[in-house]
């Protein structure tokens, strides 16, 4: 195995609301490098068979484990491919002040942290046409009304990457977290 520094890939942790494009944009990135690995937290959630806790029904204690088990096999998946020379793309809807404490596996690795903020009539304007879920979506919408707000008044450029791609497609969205996010 390869120590860390050698070989290790870097680790990007992809958040927004519901229909920000995460998970394509989490696709498009791993699509970049020559080995990458894409880790939806939610894909984690969903392998539980009895029991699953859905974060659409009221939210209980066992959602919460549920998610903080998720998010730990996440950080640990996303160490031991990094550590294997793999790039690693988590996405996740997740607060900014907890992005630290909910993937504490992952070992001192740094994370390139980026928000997807798109405007909220486009968030709300691509759940709709969302093909990748299970359920109707439409249920999602006051979820994302709740949590645009949350999000553009939490995240700071300080330690996260905003950016707002209501009017990016996803290769100039690519483009620009690259660009962004070269130094690190």
């Amino acid at each position: 195995m390869a120590t860390l520094g050698d070989v290790a890939g870097p680790i990007w942790l992809i958040t927004g609301v519901p229909g920000s494009g995460k998970t394509t944009i989490a696709r498009a990135i791993c699509a970049r490098y020559s080995m990458a690995v894409h880790i939806p937290v939610d894909d984690l959630r969903e392998l539980v068979v009895s029991g699953f806790a859905s974060p659409l029904d009221p939210w209980t204690s066992e959602a919460t484990r549920q998610f903080a088990l998720a998010r730990r096999t996440a950080a640990h998946m996303a160490a031991d491919y990094s550590d294997a020379g793999f790039t690693v793309v988590i996405d996740d809807v997740i607060w900014r002040e907890r992005a630290e404490q909910h993937f504490p596996d992952l070992g001192g690795r740094p994370l390139r942290k980026v928000v997807l903020l798109p405007a909220l009539e486009v968030a709300l304007a691509r759940n709709r046409t969302r093909a990748n879920k299970s359920f109707d979506t439409s249920v999602l919408e006051p979820v994302i009304r709740d949590l645009q707000n949350r999000f553009a008044q939490n995240y700071g450029p300080e330690d996260w990457t905003v950016l707002d791609t209501s009017d990016l497609n996803v290769e100039e969205t690519c483009s620009e977290l690259f660009r962004r996010l070269a130094h690190s």
